[in-house]
């Protein structure tokens, strides 16, 4: 069974793991009539799901930019004050000037967390627990952005600045770095498995909003630069749209694998490692390895 051997991919890797893949066309798509629609492996626990909530972020900021509520090329200036550190314009050391659009831009690709940060400004926090409730999502609970897990982190280690943290995060001893309130999903932003799926259906089908708020999500998804998680698993010919997340130990990514032949899979796999390193090609290459097994059982290949 494909949920055995998606186990035994986990196990080789030294991660537990939830996964759920979904066929967004419910098994009838091209030459799989009444096929099998889901492989799930504990689909439905709660699990910090980090910056995967950039996905709902960039959701709500899209369908404010069809309703008439925001410009896309608003411009936003990029201070010093804003920077978290980190890829894009987080990264920056001069002040930076880019539109909203960009700052989309940059949340999804390279999963900015400034960008995210400043875009939730603009969004409003109280929004995405409203718009995660009105697409069926009762267990994805947003709290707030990458500004306060920054300053939550700061505070569980007794940090004054992120140099302090830097300093002191690694010779913390590991049962003290699991009992942050990062990694706890009742006090984090987390979801599960099988509701990240449905939202990315939602988003794929246009059903998410306005069909032009769901094809901007979708190509913005399309540009993610990291490959080495669901990409990894799939031949040249099948588009992989992602959202990575990553904390100590946690590796994450939620997407759609499209074939050539029409198929389409809504994929979420998040796993956890013994290990609280962020970068592991192996657990990487695993979780495409997974998301792989997963598709190929629902394909009949």
């Amino acid at each position: 069974m494909a949920t055995e051997r998606i186990a035994e991919i986990f196990e080789r890797a030294g991660v537990t793991g939830c996964l759920h893949v979904v066929d967004l066309d419910g098994g009838s798509g091209p030459g799989r009539p009444g096929a099998r629609c889901e492989v799930a492996v504990r689909a439905d626990e709660q699990v910090v799901i980090a910056s995967i909530f950039k996905v709902l972020l960039v959701l709500e900021f899209a369908r404010q930019v069809v309703a008439g509520q925001l410009d896309a090329r608003e411009r936003v200036l990029v201070t010093a004050d804003d920077r978290l550190g980190g890829w894009g314009v987080a990264g920056c050391a001069d002040d930076a000037e880019v539109s909203l659009r960009d700052l989309a831009y940059f949340a999804m690709s390279v999963s900015d967390n400034t960008a995210a940060d400043l875009l939730l400004r603009r969004v409003g926090v109280d929004v995405l627990p409203m718009l995660a409730a009105e697409l069926g999502l009762p267990r994805t609970r947003v709290v707030g952005g990458p500004r306060q897990l920054v300053e939550t982190m700061l505070a569980d280690v007794g940090a004054r600045t992120e140099a302090d943290f830097a300093r002191i995060f690694p010779t913390l001893p590991p049962e003290r770095v699991r009992a942050m309130r990062m990694f706890d999903p009742a006090q984090t932003t987390s979801s599960t498995a099988r509701e990240i799926t449905r939202l990315l259906g939602l988003i794929w089908r246009d059903e998410a909003g306005p069909p032009e708020a769901c094809a901007m999500v979708r190509g913005w998804m399309a540009q993610q630069l990291f490959w080495t998680r669901l990409a990894s698993g799939f031949p040249p010919g099948v588009r992989v749209s992602g959202k990575t997340g990553s904390l100590p130990g946690l590796h994450l990514e939620a997407g759609v694998a499209e074939y050539p032949d029409g198929g389409r899979y809504a994929i979420a796999v998040f796993v956890r490692a013994a290990q609280l390193a962020t970068r592991r090609i192996d657990v990487d290459l695993a979780m495409g390895q997974a998301a792989r097994t997963a598709v190929e059982a629902l394909r009949g290949d």
